[in-house]
């Protein structure tokens, strides 16, 4: 059906939120999910082989160098996210998960290529653009089919999987950076080739998944709306499930509109939800800056504080990635049933609490290279899913036609916060025999203060999003009726 600028009446989002979990919403996961485990294995593999690429045989880089092509890569996910997120609120998801996974395929396989740092930036930055497409689409597009009751769960559980990425690239890198095995210039090449390995493996599986019906609604494609909506009906009963009847009185009316223009994107995050607005960037923010400083530079921590052998870094990874993709997994439920605002006031506050305490155990030399890891392995067990609830939150909070676009704003204003992490730690790492403790102390103790702040503001702002419909969370900007009562009243205290 075409765009018809007439009133419709709906029961789209209500068929959606009311199904039980099926065999094509795990399908669904599976697919677009993997944009997670992606951008995981990229950031550790440019951690891991971060001293390797400092040899004279591979292409010789400083400390400050491979900072820097860490804040390349976040810089073109920078991009990626700000264009494809706007083409994704404008042209739909599913358009859009396919353009960018082939992006990031054709870029990263390249980068493997690569035979000097200008040209290996390039690629980086390319990859990155990739991945930063990627997140705008995909969690607009997991929201908007993932029933409302599993919907936080199921997003922090997505989130989690960076770090499934994450052990991935550990585990690669520990057999390909081995002298004994691999000369060290073409290890870590191999290394760039995991990732696009995997992208191909679910190419065809992302292709065969449909738009989402929500944005088919409200954008004046009621009837393909609802011929989605059956056709997904229909896979789920077909796997022995009987559907719950609809509650008819979850109607919602809306009458399709042009495209959001820049000037409504801001009027509605800075006039309208001023304080979810705040919110947004402070979470992203301090996580950003957090992982970003910490993850892109641990490599260089590992061998220039430790002692660790290039090729012995991938190990400390292990149990380090096993804790940040296990947070997530085990206390995401929470989330939905504890509530939003607890549960993202609760793990960023005390996350930033004892991240201070390991900068101090830390600038004191009271750790090893072990205990260091398993000291931040239960840190960021909950740091993790803190994170992890920073998206959750932009991508549930604002009106579906901006969704995306939203997602890709703040995504940006963190990552361009948090791409100077890497830079700024690796330089303050330095190349010296025995570098200052203390000067890395004071990047940690900020990251550590950020996301307490963060969590202050979420204890008074934080939006009770738990098991709602996203069209009760922020009305669409197509609806013929706000309730902006209703939006008021999902508010934290101090709104």
């Amino acid at each position: 059906m075409g765009r018809t600028d007439e009133t419709v009446r709906s029961l789209v989002p209500a068929r959606i939120d009311r199904l039980p979990w099926s065999r094509f919403h795990t399908r669904m996961i599976a697919a677009l999910g993997v944009a997670w485990v992606l951008d995981g294995l990229e950031v550790q593999i440019a951690s891991i082989v971060g001293p390797v690429l400092q040899r004279a045989d591979t292409l010789h880089l400083g400390s400050g160098q491979v900072g820097f092509a860490g804040t390349v890569f976040l810089l073109g996910e920078v991009l990626g996210a700000l264009v494809f997120g706007r083409i994704s609120d404008r042209l739909g998801r599913r358009r859009l998960f396919i353009v960018t996974l082939g992006l990031y395929l054709a870029a990263n396989a390249l980068t493997a290529l690569s035979f000097g740092y200008p040209i290996f930036l390039v690629f980086r930055f390319a990859a990155g653009a990739g991945i930063g497409g990627e997140y705008a689409a995909i969690h607009s597009a997991i929201d908007e089919l993932i029933p409302a009751r599993f919907r936080g769960r199921v997003d922090l559980a997505v989130s989690g999987t960076y770090w499934f990425g994450a052990i991935l690239a550990s585990l690669g890198e520990y057999v390909l950076l081995n002298p004994g095995l691999l000369p060290p210039d073409i290890g870590w090449r191999i290394g760039f080739l995991i990732g696009p390995l995997i992208g191909v493996g679910i190419w065809g599986l992302r292709r065969r998944l449909p738009e989402s019906p929500r944005w088919q609604l409200m954008h004046g494609r009621a009837g393909e709306a609802e011929r989605t909506v059956a056709r997904i009906e229909r896979e789920v009963e077909a796997s022995g499930v009987r559907l719950p009847a609809v509650d008819e009185s979850r109607y919602i009316e809306v009458r399709a509109r042009e495209a959001v223009s820049f000037a409504l994107v801001a009027r509605t995050l800075f006039r309208e939800y001023p304080k979810r607005s705040v919110l947004g960037a402070v979470l992203m923010i301090s996580q950003s800056l957090l992982y970003n400083a910490i993850f892109f530079t641990y490599g260089l921590v590992l061998k220039h504080f430790y002692g660790v052998a290039d090729h012995d870094v991938p190990k400390y990874f292990f149990p380090f990635a096993a804790g940040n993709l296990l947070g997530p997994l085990l206390i995401g439920r929470l989330f939905d049933t504890v509530g939003r605002r607890q549960m993202i006031a609760g793990t960023y506050i005390v996350s930033g609490v004892l991240m201070a305490v390991s900068g101090y155990l830390f600038q004191r030399g009271l750790l090893t290279a072990v205990t260091q890891t398993v000291l931040w392995s239960v840190i960021f067990f909950i740091a993790s899913a803190a994170a992890s609830s920073g998206y959750l939150t932009v991508s549930e909070i604002f009106p579906m036609e901006l969704r995306a676009q939203a997602i890709a704003l703040f995504f940006a204003i963190a990552q361009v916060f948090g791409s100077f992490g890497p830079t700024i730690v690796g330089s303050l790492i330095g190349n010296q025999a025995h570098p200052d403790r203390s000067r890395l102390f004071v990047a940690y103790l900020v990251a550590s203060g950020v996301m307490g702040a963060a969590g202050a503001v979420a204890a008074f702002w934080g939006v009770r999003a738990e098991r709602t419909s996203l069209e009760d969370v922020a009305a669409p900007l197509s609806s013929v009726r706000r309730p902006r009562d209703h939006l008021d009243d999902r508010l934290g205290p101090g709104a």
